[in-house]
């Protein structure tokens, strides 16, 4: 099945940044949009809730003014990530103001409801739903969702434990929608590796808490800068959610990353795990694997850049190692 117009026509490189709690704002999704890739954030981060409207108008009024302004490239849709999880009492609000702003993507989060679909499919939205399992996601698409995001292994954040190569190859076995791959990409490379197992977009989310616009801490940023996919722990502690997370901001809350406690799975949390003081995601910080490919802080735009000439370099070479193979494969039939 073609992309649906929304995640094809206005993208210049097939990629979604993916809604980072705390860290994705009105400056990092409007960066990210005129950049050319799809911008998000959690509806969650606009604190109090009567700050979504203010979010959602300023967002739609900068990209269409960028818009008229730049007709030749124009900016790529912008998506809002509602947690769909009883421990979110926002939801109903927040569903209805994402609804009066006709956000175009809505990406779903820890939960599937049929009436959060059928709110964004009321104006035309597309709904994408992240999963972590076949299971999961064959309940999601049944409940009405789009797309799905299939959060790989090493993916930051909440993520889960299969490789993409199974996960995907499992979902396009009965499922033909679009597909944006998460875990561990950050490079141009990596975004055509995506496509090639499958999917049709890549997600990527801590390559990004590295750029100027991100509301994220120096400290966060610099340690993502100094780190590397070895310098990352998958634990459940901190939210109750299993996610990987820097392994050094856990070492400076005082925790020992290799003898971590597990925490209650039966309910998702934003409190403290086991230590009073340090709390995911302000002191415990959320990444993934793919972070080796940050060498520096640079803008959204010049991120966008880095990744775009990766990605075309990547589909160069690969057309280049094609021929060679058809070539010797003519040769050896000769």
């Amino acid at each position: 099945m073609a992309l649906p117009p929304v995640l094809r026509d206005r993208l210049r490189l097939p990629v979604i940044g993916s809604p980072l709690f705390i860290i994705s704002t009105p400056d990092l999704v409007i960066a990210q949009c005129k950049a050319g890739i799809v911008g998000s954030f959690p509806a969650l981060n606009a604190r109090p809730a009567s700050l979504l409207d203010e979010w959602l108008h300023r967002i739609t009024e900068e990209l269409a003014e960028w818009d008229r302004d730049h007709p030749d490239t124009p900016s790529a849709p912008f998506a809002v990530n509602h947690i769909v999880h009883k421990s979110n009492d926002r939801l109903e609000h927040d569903v209805e103001v994402s609804t009066k702003w006709k956000a175009p993507i809505i990406i779903t989060s820890l939960g599937a409801r049929e009436d959060v679909n059928q709110a964004a499919h009321s104006y035309g939205g597309v709904v994408l739903h992240d999963v972590i399992t076949d299971r999961f996601a064959r309940k999601a698409i049944e409940k009405g969702a789009d797309g799905l995001i299939p959060v790989a292994a090493g993916a930051g954040g909440h993520a889960g434990t299969l490789s993409p190569f199974a996960i995907v190859h499992a979902l396009r076995e009965w499922f033909d929608g679009p597909i944006a791959l998460s875990g561990a990409i950050a490079n141009g490379h990596a975004v055509l590796g995506a496509q090639a197992m499958g999917a049709d977009l890549a997600y990527i989310g801590s390559a990004f808490i590295a750029t100027q616009e991100a509301n994220a801490v120096q400290g966060y940023k610099d340690m993502i800068v100094a780190s590397s996919g070895e310098d990352t722990t998958y634990t459940n502690l901190f939210t109750g959610v299993h996610g990987n997370y820097l392994t050094p901001s856990i070492i400076a809350a005082g925790m020992d990353p290799n003898d971590l406690p597990k925490s209650d799975p039966s309910a998702m949390n934003f409190g403290s795990g086991g230590n009073q003081k340090a709390k995911a995601w302000r002191d415990i910080w959320g990444c993934g694997q793919g972070i080796g490919a940050v060498k520096n802080i640079p803008t959204v735009a010049e991120m966008v850049g880095r990744l775009s000439d990766e990605y075309e370099r990547a589909k160069a070479e690969l057309a280049t190692k094609t021929s060679f193979t058809a070539g010797r494969v003519l040769q050896a039939a000769e």
